[in-house]
């Protein structure tokens, strides 16, 4: 027999309420009262010294010297000779989650200043599987750890325009330093333009990226990072498109960066170019189809009409910035350390 539809039950006392928004009961109030005792104001950030005491040799330079042109080096990446289920980096991890489908990993308790060459490879491997890969609280892994690590993936790049650090021999370091004097970029560019790969206009742009941060806001004090996966900005294409666009490239140019340097009254390190890369690519280690383009750094599309390439940039742009489903965005905190492919990646 199916159950009764009315069952019989004992009546409770239920606390009152006034004007819908205050309990009259004393379990309540007094919960009301505990919670008071938490210093809390909406929206405040208190924000942690920004001073180098303990990084003085990583302060901020823009030293005048001049670069020859790069050119194309030989390169085989790491990933291909990873473990298909990462074995060796996960073995002594404690926790490993995704952020979305798409993109984004954390792992926990893997010291990335004590990875041995099997834990790297498969590092590399799972980069170019997720996008990007997230650790907590890499106290170990100083500048010279993470150069060396870099290293082992390939040559490392010198940028043009950006700050190094000042000790000598860093020149490959990328310091990225606000504070309350910086300028608002968004006074400059607007936040689709932001959205960018590191570099894409090199004949060669990289592959492996790593971001350790040393200090910044506190949690839920802004200073946010977003990526969004190129793997699936590609999926998102209708198949007219994806083959549409297969058989095209784009127009990756240094000259704005290098402008805008120039206005801020800092060298440019080497000449601005201008450089050719197909809009979609197959990943090297995953086999997988992604697009390569980000709104920084294209302005052009190759042997199509001018409305027709305006067009497409701006389809592409809306993709990247607005789908959501690709993105994943990542708080930071001391010392924390992000690895991404820039090949597959664009971040804001």
């Amino acid at each position: 027999m199916a159950p009764a539809l009315v069952e019989s039950f004992q009546p409770i006392s239920l606390p009152t309420y006034d004007k819908l928004s205050s309990f009259k009961d004393d379990r309540w109030l007094k919960h009301e009262q505990a919670q008071q005792s938490v210093d809390y104001e909406p929206g405040r950030t208190v924000v942690e010294s920004q001073d180098f005491n303990d990084h003085e040799y990583l302060r901020p330079s823009f030293p005048n010297i001049h670069w020859d042109p790069l050119t194309e080096v030989p390169y085989h990446d790491k990933g291909l000779q990873g473990d298909p289920h990462f074995r060796h980096l996960l073995a002594s991890a404690t926790d490993v989650f995704d952020y979305t489908p798409k993109i984004g990993t954390e792992i926990h308790s893997v010291n990335l200043a004590k990875l041995t060459d099997a834990q790297k490879n498969d590092l590399a491997r799972l980069i170019s599987t997720r996008g990007v890969v997230f650790f907590r609280n890499q106290s170990d892994f100083d500048i010279d750890s993470q150069r060396e690590l870099g290293a082992y993936f390939g040559k490392l790049h010198k940028h043009a325009t950006t700050a190094v650090p000042r000790r000598a021999g860093l020149e490959d370091v990328h310091v990225v330093h606000t504070d309350g004097n910086s300028k608002d970029q968004r006074a400059v560019f607007s936040p689709t333009f932001l959205w960018h790969s590191d570099v894409t206009y090199e004949v060669q742009p990289p592959s492996y990226t790593s971001l350790k941060l040393l200090t910044g806001p506190p949690r839920g004090g802004g200073g946010d990072t977003l990526w969004a996966s190129q793997y699936g900005a590609y999926d998102l294409l209708s198949a007219p498109m994806q083959k549409y666009l297969e058989g095209l490239s784009a127009l990756h140019s240094a000259q704005m960066q290098a402008e805008g340097s120039i206005a801020a009254g800092r060298p440019v390190r080497r000449d601005p170019i201008v450089t050719k890369h197909p809009l979609i690519r197959t990943h090297p280690v995953t086999g997988w189809k992604s697009l390569f383009f980000n709104p920084g750094f294209v302005t052009g599309i190759v042997g199509i009409p001018k409305a027709e390439s305006d067009a497409i940039i701006r389809y592409l742009n809306e993709i990247i910035t607005t789908t959501q489903e690709i993105h994943v965005r990542y708080q930071w905190r001391k010392d924390d350390v992000a690895f991404w492919d820039n090949r597959i990646c664009v971040s804001e």
